[in-house]
């Protein structure tokens, strides 16, 4: 039996369906796929190619694929499968996951996982159910002092990004080469500095995983407005406070959820000899068996449609998927293209920055720009 390395992040989320798939298919695939873990901060920075190298199959995020396409470390996925199969595995995934990883006219990795920032809360500890608009969200945090932001990593960009989206201008979507317009920029700045001076400090150097554990286990968050959904806290745990998720707050009710997508997807390096027995696994896995069943028994995060609004997946986790579906069919993608990442980074940790000095916002935006501007090349890949 052929054995093929794995890499995927060390969270449940990301590792217990794939390692426990593994062992239950590989009689039935005749295949081994031996998993082995990094941590999330890995997982969001670490160069794709450097991978890629190292393992046969490996999960990432769709901000990458442009990296990886200039590195030339992934194999398409229209070398792999037939066009049909593609086609149908398109249809069957919620919102714009699957589109997500195409580049340069191929797609580079299979939606194995799917998320978007949406609002957390507790509803032990809110009084009404969670914010709806962005009014509302920072009335809350005027009021309280505890509606919690995240920040940390490529957090804070994303979270621009989302309140960007909502207000109906998603950066570079229309115009790859300008990031945001002054005047959207400014608007979605200051909310978001606003609430930042107002969320609890604990917070602040916690990627997502650590702020749901400590909305869990601590009272001082009644709300986050946006975080990259986790399944796993929406039915904790014993000793813990179930964390409950809605769709991300809107400009006004009846509006666009702003949302930037997460999510993961398995992509296949160029060292990789796939055989058939490979194929039938990784199809298995993103077939309705594995997405409805086997892989939310096992704390994943599917990315069929199907799943997301099968009444036994709500009703074992706390109904976290139709409370948010709304908001993964309608999220933003990020820009792909080579040294997007770096930006991404340098984005987050100016916009950390520039709260703490409180610049003006139109500077910031300026600076943002020039960030987008250095971190794009010349001919992008997207167009």
């Amino acid at each position: 039996m052929r054995t093929y390395s794995g890499l995927t992040w060390d969270h449940p989320r990301g590792y217990n369906g794939l390692a426990a798939a593994a062992v239950a298919r590989s009689g039935i695939d005749a295949v081994s796929v031996s998993w082995e873990k990094q941590p999330l901060e890995g997982f969001e920075t670490h160069p794709i190619a450097d991978l890629c190298a190292r393992y046969d199959i490996v999960v990432m995020d769709h901000p990458h694929v442009g990296e990886a396409y200039d590195a030339g470390c992934l194999q398409p996925l229209e070398a792999i499968f037939s066009p049909e199969v593609l086609a149908e595995i398109a249809r069957k995934c919620i919102g714009p996951t699957f589109d997500s990883y195409r580049f340069a006219g191929k797609h580079w990795a299979l939606p194995l996982d799917a998320a978007t920032q949406v609002s957390a809360y507790r509803p032990d500890l809110l009084s009404s159910p969670a914010p709806v608009t962005w009014d509302e969200v920072v009335a809350l945090s005027r009021s309280t002092g505890r509606v919690g932001l995240s920040l940390a990593g490529p957090h804070a960009i994303c979270s621009f990004m989302s309140i960007a989206a909502a207000f109906g201008f998603p950066p570079a979507a229309d115009d790859p080469d300008l990031f945001v317009s002054k005047e959207v920029g400014r608007e979605a700045y200051e909310i978001l500095a606003e609430l930042a001076a107002l969320s609890p400090a604990p917070l602040r150097e916690m990627n997502p995983i650590a702020i749901l554990g400590h909305m869990a286990s601590h009272d001082d968050v009644l709300l986050c407005p946006l975080i990259y959904g986790y399944v796993n806290y929406a039915a904790p745990a014993a000793g813990l406070h179930r964390v409950a998720f809605a769709n991300a707050p809107r400009m006004a009710a009846g509006g666009r959820p702003g949302s930037t997508l997460g999510g993961t997807g398995i992509g296949i390096s160029v060292r990789c000899e796939v055989t058939p027995e490979l194929k039938r696994h990784l199809l298995w896995l993103m077939g309705a068996e594995a997405q409805v069943e086997f892989l939310p028994a096992h704390d994943g995060q599917p990315s069929l449609r199907q799943a997301w609004h099968d009444a036994a997946v709500n009703a074992r986790w706390g109904d976290f998927y139709k409370d948010t579906a709304e908001t993964l069919e309608k999220a933003y993608v990020r820009p792909r293209h080579s040294g997007y990442i770096a930006f991404q980074g340098a984005a987050s940790a100016y916009l950390r920055r520039s709260f703490g000095d409180s610049l003006r916002a139109g500077q910031v935006i300026e600076g943002l720009q020039d960030l987008y501007t250095r971190h794009r090349p010349v001919a992008g890949g997207e167009r």
